[in-house]
């Protein structure tokens, strides 16, 4: 078996990762938000009071 290589990342590589998957998750709960208030725009709000 050979010897798996890692990369030590510095500090600064490590924020900037942390920061950039913040802002991933940021842009994927506002995109969720904005289908969100698409659906309740098209459908209106008696898409909610539907029989179970």
């Amino acid at each position: 078996m050979d010897k798996l290589e890692t990369v030590d990342l510095t500090e600064q590589q490590k924020k900037a990762r942390r920061l950039r998957s913040v802002a991933i998750g940021l842009a994927l709960v506002a995109l969720v938000i904005i289908f969100y208030v698409a659906t309740l725009a098209k459908f209106g709000p008696a898409v909610l009071n539907r029989p179970m």
